[in-house]
């Protein structure tokens, strides 16, 4: 194989310059919705990631190619190094996940907008019970309990 100047150049920055080798957060919102922001906000300060926002009309149809069961729906749809995160899911979770990568696992799903979860905490309002949701190739279960 004959020495790529160009390519040895390119792997020489993304090997020393991690900055460079992180990408963008997505995350796809119900047009409008201000909850999304406050999670994205979180999620910008916990990952020191930009987090793009793109104001979806047509998230049902996003979240249905990323295998995203209908049933689990929330507001927003993030990627984050491929995974899918549905809804509200907490950090600590989406940080689990991202480090295990388990097998057949796709995302997680924190389906509606539970009064508590991240970025739906409401001062004097009592926090909802709810389930992180791990989602697939095979069967969706319980991955945590908040």
């Amino acid at each position: 194989m004959a020495f790529n100047a160009k390519r040895f150049l390119l792997a020489a920055v993304l090997w020393t310059t991690p900055a460079l080798a992180a990408t963008d957060i997505v995350m796809h919102r119900d047009p409008g919705c201000g909850c999304c922001e406050k999670w994205a906000a979180e999620v910008r300060a916990a990952f020191g990631r930009n987090v793009r926002i793109i104001d979806d009309a047509h998230r049902a149809e996003f979240d249905r190619r990323l295998g995203v069961p209908a049933s689990l729906g929330g507001c927003h749809t993030a990627i984050i190094d491929g995974m899918a995160f549905e809804g509200h899911v907490p950090i600590a979770d989406m940080k689990r996940v991202l480090s295990a990568k388990p097998n057949g696992v796709r995302g997680l799903a924190v389906a509606g907008m539970p009064m508590g979860s991240l970025g739906m905490e409401m001062p004097g309002m009592q926090a909802n019970h709810y389930n992180v949701v791990a989602f697939g190739t095979g069967r969706s279960f319980v991955y945590s309990r908040h």
